[in-house]
């Protein structure tokens, strides 16, 4: 019973569900599969759901949650390349290594161990938070946590070079 209401709320608010996602990713083909695994993943979990309302609000809150982590994860951009970016009217390549190398000083000096392993897993190595976590053997919110601290470190580091050079 709990299926065939989140099928019909599914089919009923398809269009609202992608308005949801579409106002989060810029996407269409993003917008799509995020509909389709939120969909896939309640499928699978079986929510007791009493009510087609219960399901409109379940997917309508699934869809939106999932847009959200997909955003994210679409706008972490490794350090190195937002620094070493070739633009046309910026500093010289040199000056950019230069910041670059000093960043990375900062990073070695600012950051924990374990901070400075998720970070490097995350942007560079391109692993997620799951497989982090299961590798430090911590829970991903754990691991979540401190990526979170180490690139709130990182930009107040950052801001306060910036301040020093005005």
């Amino acid at each position: 019973m709990a299926q065939d209401y989140l099928t019909e709320a599914f089919v009923r608010l398809r269009q609202k569900l992608k308005g949801v996602s579409g106002r989060i990713l810029p996407d269409p083909g993003g917008v799509e599969d995020v509909l389709q695994d939120s969909f896939v993943r309640l499928w699978r979990r079986q929510y007791p759901i009493g009510s087609e309302k219960e399901a409109e609000a379940l997917l309508t809150r699934t869809v939106r949650n999932a847009s959200l982590n997909e955003r994210r994860r679409m706008r972490t951009i490794p350090l190195e390349k937002e620094v070493l970016d070739d633009s046309p009217g910026q500093e010289s390549r040199e000056e950019r290594e230069r910041t670059y190398d000093e960043m990375h000083r900062k990073i070695e000096k600012t950051l924990t161990e374990t901070q400075r392993f998720i970070l490097e897993e995350k942007e560079y190595g391109g692993r997620t938070l799951e497989d982090i976590a299961k590798e430090l053997k911590m829970e991903p919110a754990a691991v979540r946590m401190q990526l979170s601290r180490a690139r709130k470190t990182l930009r107040e580091t950052l801001n306060n070079t910036l301040k020093d050079e005005r």
